[in-house]
């Protein structure tokens, strides 16, 4: 399903692991040393492997005799990096939050943000036993079976819509302020930044003057949690069940408009399948998939939100700001510090998702 990480399978698929040997900056006895001081239960001795997926934050299997862990730590040094990018700490600070919630989350055992220790900050997390569907048309199942797992992904996306903010302790979760104002500043900031590194993208720039001029009115936008990434291959399954045991990746978590995320989740129905892993053109109801005017009800029904009508803006919007990740991952790969093997032929995929969103803007979609 599109994503930040197109084409290649992200942190949550946990695709494959390597020996972490190619890795220099991970010191393991220091990293065991302190995993023995700060996460209750530990015990060693600590074998670690890198996960083969993901272009943002290198991830890491912790291997102990007892049970496994995943670490996810930043790609390199806050000196380094983006701003705002790569925010480890909000992952870890959301998740913790929503220990216990309706919505499935590992458990965050301990957050290191001294880079003394390993050069970049890092937390640790609970390895899920659980299965990641990679393809959203999930050729190996049923019809009855692919109905089941869209309704329990439609109904974690609502459970994360609806959490209440103060109950979780998140209300100072997002920056105060018009928030497509701040989303369009933040991404715009990190796209031209990139640009130092990779080539600038004429869609980009037709998308930096087209959006902020049909943003939704500040009045008219939501305040709730948002996730920014949600998509099928970022969810943990129990096996052979519609189960959703954790939701990861909150890199790019905030308080924000739940439209706008849910549209991000929903451009697998308009992207096609390949690269993108979309369902555009896949006979949806053979297949027992929803089409997305049911799938959009169900989720109305479960939030209480209308969808309503502005999907030229909310598609565009999630686009440009995808555009402008896959930018970063080029950026990364220029400078030799991407997370991935893979991180150029993704970053080169950024024109090609800036287009088309630059296409929807003008042409939009109906339900």
């Amino acid at each position: 399903m599109i994503g930040g990480s197109i084409g290649d399978p992200p942190m949550s698929s946990f695709a494959g692991t390597r020996a972490a040997d190619d890795t220099p900056w991970l010191n393991v006895p220091a990293l065991e040393a302190w995993l023995q001081a700060h996460v209750a239960g530990f015990q060693g001795p600590l074998t670690v492997a890198r996960f083969n997926g993901g272009q943002s934050n290198p991830t890491f299997q912790l291997i102990t005799p007892p049970k496994a862990y995943v670490m996810r730590c930043k790609p390199g040094p806050v000196a380094q990096l983006l701003p705002t990018a790569h925010a480890i700490e909000r992952e870890a600070r959301v998740m913790t939050a929503l220990a216990g919630s309706a919505v499935p989350v590992p458990r965050v055992h301990a957050l290191c943000e001294d880079e003394a220790l390993l050069g970049r900050a890092f937390y640790v997390m609970d390895y899920l036993d659980g299965e990641v569907h990679w393809d959203p048309r999930l050729k190996t199942h049923t019809p009855e079976q692919r109905g089941a797992i869209f309704d329990a992904m439609n109904a974690t996306i609502a459970a994360i819509h609806t959490v209440d903010l103060d109950a979780a302790g998140l209300r100072d979760y997002g920056a105060p302020g018009n928030y497509y104002d701040r989303q369009l500043g933040r991404w715009t900031k990190q796209y031209r930044a990139s640009c130092a590194h990779a080539p600038a993208i004429d869609a980009m720039e037709r998308l930096i003057e087209w959006l902020p001029a049909n943003a939704p009115a500040p009045d008219t936008v939501l305040t709730r949690l948002v996730h920014g990434d949600y998509r099928l291959d970022n969810l943990v399954w129990t096996r052979d069940q519609a189960q959703v045991i954790g939701v990861l990746d909150w890199e790019l978590s905030t308080l924000g408009d739940p439209l706008a995320d849910f549209a991000y989740h929903a451009l697998a129905w308009v992207a096609p399948p390949g690269p993108m892993r979309g369902l555009a053109g896949v006979d949806l109801a053979a297949q027992g998939i929803p089409a997305l005017r049911d799938y959009c009800a169900r989720y109305e029904a479960r939030t209480g939100l209308q969808v309503g009508q502005r999907w030229n803006f909310y598609f565009a919007y999630n686009l440009f700001r995808l555009a402008a990740i896959m930018q970063g991952v080029a950026a990364r790969a220029a400078q030799g510090i991407a997370s991935s093997q893979q991180a150029v032929a993704q970053g080169a995929l950024a024109p090609q998702v800036a287009q088309l969103g630059w296409h929807l803007a003008q042409q939009g979609i109906a339900l």
